[in-house]
């Protein structure tokens, strides 16, 4: 089983995946560095990707997924930290893994957002992506293997109330 810890940028998803890998000793990836650098450049420099720029990366991180998904029937072998911003990215990064892939949507106010990217340093990802990543966003579907997270709260706050979520679902 791999948990996809998605959701547009400043989410926490790399806040929440390296707290919930130290809690559970599990890996963490983080998707961001398997992207090629003509689509950091491109993020750096503002634009937004386009479904043709995420479909390698999506490919890769599948193939990936693929590999790390060793830990049995029903035991969480490695966190993903991946924006799946639509259901076809999220169809993508699970094909060839059914049932093995659980989504898990951190999602907060634009606000919260906003202020979150606002206080990091050292991201290539700049504020103003924001509103792209906020109208390419699809929330899983009740059909999709996925369940959503408020992101509210101080890091520890955050992450404890998603490795809470995974508990109850019976995922660790």
């Amino acid at each position: 089983m791999i948990v996809v810890l998605m959701g547009v940028c400043g989410c926490g998803k790399s806040t929440v995946g390296e707290w919930l890998a130290r809690k559970r000793a599990v890996p963490f990836y983080d998707g961001d560095k398997f992207h090629p650098p003509e689509n950091v450049e491109k993020m750096r420099a503002g634009i937004p990707l386009t479904d043709a720029d995420r479909r390698p990366w999506l490919g890769l991180l599948n193939e990936k997924m693929r590999a790390w998904n060793l830990g049995g029937e029903g035991r969480v072998a490695a966190l993903l930290g991946c924006s799946a911003l639509r259901r076809a990215y999220r169809e993508r990064l699970s094909a060839g893994l059914d049932g093995q892939v659980f989504f898990l949507h951190l999602h907060g106010s634009k606000e919260l957002l906003a202020e979150r990217m606002g206080a990091r340093r050292g991201h290539y990802m700049p504020p103003g992506l924001l509103d792209s990543q906020l109208a390419t966003l699809e929330p899983p579907g009740a059909d999709e293997f996925a369940a959503a997270c408020g992101i509210e709260g101080e890091p520890d706050e955050m992450s404890r109330r998603a490795d809470g979520v995974l508990e109850a679902l019976g995922l660790w």
